[in-house]
């Protein structure tokens, strides 16, 4: 259903006032996750674009994003092209188009006449600093937007290239407006307060040099040692992973009671990893586990089932780590290796998102007691405590910058055991609290101020209005698949080709290729193969 309003959130008003009044071509919004960058930056784009002569193009980290932001458009009337490939001519009756950091590095200078004079959005803008093509694809394709939204959900320094169109004070990203956690926190029904069981151990292992080395987490090591013990804690062969798994069972069974449909997420190392893990879930468990790879081409359609299902856990490899929106995620694993703060909080960006009228809602993200996961979850946990007026926590840390580990050859896992919860918080994990919370209230009246009218926005000349865009895509596709099943039964007819047919139709209805037809030209060229199929099967010779 296209909106005919969209009520914004004050944080959102703040931003789209500072990015409506600023007179640079670029904006950098950092909020947190779960605050709502989507409904902030498609509101613009419905302000913005009637007055500039381009297109909507926005870039997102995976092809997974690339539906869920067509989508999350459609409801602004807002009709993006997901399948573009460069060299197409977009459809002259769509807004724009969504890809990908890795396909804009790949080929940027098509992108750059599609995004000519228009408005960008560069959603989570820190990846095209994750690979070098990446961001000076980003700036080439670019360069000539009349506006460029970047959106991210957490601070980011740049330790290597700059990534275009931000500008940075001390090697640190400075945003023209910041929305953080614990902002959100103070504000109620924005985010979930997310709290970290970690659980120490003892580990036995071969490091890959041949030497036997036994520690708990408490234990100085070197970095690379500290790599090692990690890998031998999460290992599918030892007794650490399986029983910290149980403890995230059953926390989420238990808040299954009362949220039904509550689901569980376990982040692991790499794709053995998390078959091994559904392994575990299966025959300790009796969980059927979805299990979600970032390779595997399905990868999309089982997260989009995952997240319209009751099923109760997903296991993800480079798939969640951030803008998947999965509401009813309230259970977390941290079982990968990789350390960095910035996957860490993106990771725990997954439980965050609040459903409105559900109550506080506590979330957890059950974490190896590594130093730096533990530190990490304590700078959280200490926002957490202050937004919520609670105590804050202290502990003494230690931390070093991660580093790749290097190649494993002779590591090998001996044991690998639990130790004590080390969780320090107060009373968050006794299983009487889920119950006893009360739902938060939801403001009875809305400031006009923040409610926007899309109804009464003009979009782009020449281009579908609001009220036909879910509509104009849906016949899109039916008149798409009608011209190829035409296409399909001449060819069987006549025996030519299908391209020699497919040119033929295109030729008729003034296209190139059939996905950058418009939904006239599509009935066009479906109008001329009927004629073309009738008078060759008047022509076919009878049986």
């Amino acid at each position: 259903m296209v909106l005919s309003q969209v009520v914004l959130r004050a944080w959102q008003k703040e931003a789209l006032d500072a990015l409506k009044a600023t007179n640079s071509p670029d904006f950098l919004a950092v909020a947190t996750p779960g605050a709502g960058k989507t409904t902030f930056a498609l509101t613009a784009a419905r302000i913005m674009l009637p007055n500039l002569p381009g297109r909507l193009v926005v870039v997102v980290p995976t092809s997974h994003l690339k539906q869920q932001w067509a989508e999350a458009a459609l409801r602004f009337g807002l009709m993006l092209e997901q399948d573009w490939s460069p060299g197409e001519t977009l459809p002259s009756d769509v807004h724009g188009l969504v890809t990908t950091y890795a396909q804009v590095g790949l080929n940027p200078a098509p992108l750059f006449d599609v995004s000519q004079g228009g408005f960008a959005i560069l959603d989570e803008i820190h990846h095209a600093g994750s690979e070098k093509t990446w961001g000076e694809g980003v700036r080439h394709a670019f360069d000539g937007a009349s506006k460029r939204l970047a959106l991210s959900g957490t601070p980011f320094r740049s330790d290597a290239d700059p990534i275009p169109f931000v500008t940075y004070v001390a090697n640190e990203a400075e945003a023209d407006y910041s929305y953080g956690y614990g902002e959100a926190l103070k504000d109620g029904s924005v985010v979930r307060p997310v709290y970290f069981p970690r659980f120490g151990g003892h580990m036995e292992w071969t490091s890959s040099d041949g030497n036997d080395l036994t520690a708990s987490f408490d234990d100085y090591l070197t970095l690379t040692e500290s790599n090692q013990r990690l890998r031998a804690a999460l290992s599918l062969n030892g007794e650490w992973l399986p029983a910290v798994l149980s403890n995230a069972v059953e926390r989420l069974n238990h808040i299954r009671k009362s949220h039904t449909n509550a689901g569980g997420l376990v982040i692991a190392i790499d794709k053995e990893h998390a078959r091994g893990i559904a392994k575990i879930m299966r025959s300790k468990f009796g969980i059927d586990a979805d299990v979600v790879i970032s390779e595997e081409a399905d990868s999309s359609k089982k997260i989009t089932r995952f997240s319209e299902s009751n099923k109760p856990w997903l296991i993800a490899v480079r798939m969640v780590s951030e803008g998947v929106d999965i509401p009813r995620l309230r259970v977390g694993v941290y079982a990968t290796t990789t350390t960095t703060e910035l996957f860490f909080r993106q990771a725990v960006g997954r439980l965050v998102r609040h459903i409105k009228g559900g109550g506080l809602q506590r979330a957890y993200m059950f974490i190896p007691d590594d130093y730096r996961l533990r530190r990490y979850g304590i700078e959280i946990s200490e926002t957490r405590n202050h937004s919520l007026d609670k105590k804050a926590s202290t502990d003494d840390e230690r931390g070093e910058r991660n580093q790749p580990e290097e190649q494993v050859s002779l590591f090998e896992v001996h044991s690998a055991t639990l130790g004590e919860a080390a969780e320090p918080e107060i009373d968050p994990f006794a299983f009487d609290n889920e119950s006893s919370e009360a739902p938060m209230e939801e403001p009875e009246e809305i400031s006009s101020e923040l409610v926007v009218d899309l109804a009464a926005m003009p979009l782009p000349g020449g281009l579908a209005q609001a009220p036909t865009a879910i509509d104009g895509r849906s016949e899109r596709q039916r008149l798409r698949s009608i011209n190829q099943s035409l296409a399909r039964d001449i060819a069987t007819i006549t025996g030519q080709p299908h391209s020699a047919i497919n040119r033929q139709l295109n030729k008729a209805a003034g296209v190139t290729k059939i996905s950058e037809a418009s939904v006239i030209q599509l009935n066009k060229r479906a109008r001329e193969a009927e004629k073309l199929l009738d008078l060759v099967s008047r022509a076919r010779p009878r049986q």
